[in-house]
């Protein structure tokens, strides 16, 4: 299973090749170099031989990067490491370049991190954000508003439209969980505020639903424990792709309770409203509030406020007709602004534009 930002540059480039001769520069997972083709797009997995602070250690991307011609170098964000080979090997090419998120956490590396990142973006032609809110409160990318442009992630709407097969998993699901479910789905990790959720549901009669897993699964699973919501509150692990839709679509509301910038967009609300499911989120100043619009999409709530996340959910349950209206105008909503087809054709029109001038 792909992660975000993985998915989406899968998505985006099998669409960008049938429109341009497209080569893909990645770090591999090995130290040895691999040539090949993924659905028809030329990739070459650079030798990786660390990982530091979660970054790949890849120096031969300055030796590719400077061997390949390209009239675009589209680098995707963060990434230290192609950061700094691209300055070095200094390519020619117009520089595309997509901010996914700040560094938050890691703040004493990033003070050292930091000049090479604005050195970078100021050789950039054009940064790509998922929403104007990344723009605006970024500490870095504000001062970059000049050259960026709003380009939002997307999903395929189709992937979860209701089938015949789906509905009788859906159906199981009901049964096995009840008529009133909330769904969580994310990495168990601090900025995904799960442990608010939690508190929440003490509040709020209906069954939560969690998926995947992470580092905080354990201490989760004890805080559910030591509240006495077992039997309301279920973890469900690592959900497969297939399976996802189902999980949707078995659920009343769909809630991403993060509470740290560090959740740029949030993905996983497209996929959710593309099944037709509100969602509650929070009001972070980042594109989780470009993606769910309050009272449209669904309803957004302070970060870490226990209280008024329950009463969030508590309101859609507590009216039928709201979250009705709200589920459709989701589904609406991303099938008008939030497609991979859509995405991949305004990045086309970027570098059209920017090879024209």
């Amino acid at each position: 299973m792909l992660g975000g930002i993985e998915n989406h540059c899968y998505h985006l480039c099998s669409r960008l090749r049938r429109h341009v001769d497209l080569t893909v520069l990645v770090s591999h997972t090995a130290a040895r170099t691999v040539r090949e083709t993924v659905d028809g797009v030329r990739v070459i997995r650079v030798p990786r031989y660390a990982n530091v602070a979660s970054t790949p250690v890849s120096p031969g991307l300055f030796t590719w990067l400077g061997r390949l011609e390209a009239d675009i170098v589209h680098v995707h964000l963060p990434n230290p490491t192609a950061e700094l080979a691209y300055l070095l090997a200094r390519p020619r090419g117009r520089l595309v370049v997509a901010y996914h998120s700040d560094v938050i956490r890691q703040k004493n590396l990033f003070k050292l991190y930091r000049p090479v990142l604005e050195t970078f973006l100021s050789r950039a032609d054009a940064i790509i954000a998922g929403a104007p809110q990344n723009i605006e409160h970024s500490p870095v990318l504000s001062r970059f508003a000049d050259r960026s442009v709003v380009i939002p992630l997307g999903v395929e709407p189709d992937d979860f439209r209701m089938t015949p097969e789906r509905h009788r998993r859906v159906t199981a699901l009901r049964e096995r969980f009840g008529p009133r479910v909330v769904f969580f789905v994310g990495r168990h990790i601090y900025y995904k505020g799960i442990d608010v959720l939690i508190r929440a549901m003490q509040h709020v009669d209906a069954h939560l639903l969690i998926g995947s897993d992470g580092p905080l699964t354990g201490e989760l699973t004890d805080l559910t424990r030591r509240l006495g919501l077992t039997s309301r509150v279920t973890f469900v692990g690592r959900i497969p792709d297939d399976d996802l839709p189902c999980f949707y679509h078995a659920s009343d509301v769909f809630c991403l309770p993060s509470v740290a910038r560090s959740e740029a967009f949030g993905i996983v609300q497209l996929e959710a409203m593309a099944s037709g499911v509100p969602v509650v989120s929070t009001r972070l100043a980042t594109g989780v509030v470009y993606v769910n619009l309050d009272g449209v999409t669904g309803l957004t709530v302070p970060p870490g406020d226990v209280t008024a996340l329950a009463g969030a959910l508590n309101r859609l349950f507590g009216d039928d007709a709201l979250r009705t209206t709200l589920g459709r105008q989701a589904r609406e909503r991303v099938e008008r602004e939030f497609t991979h087809d859509i995405n991949a054709r305004r990045t086309l029109e970027l570098y059209a534009e920017l090879l024209r001038s």
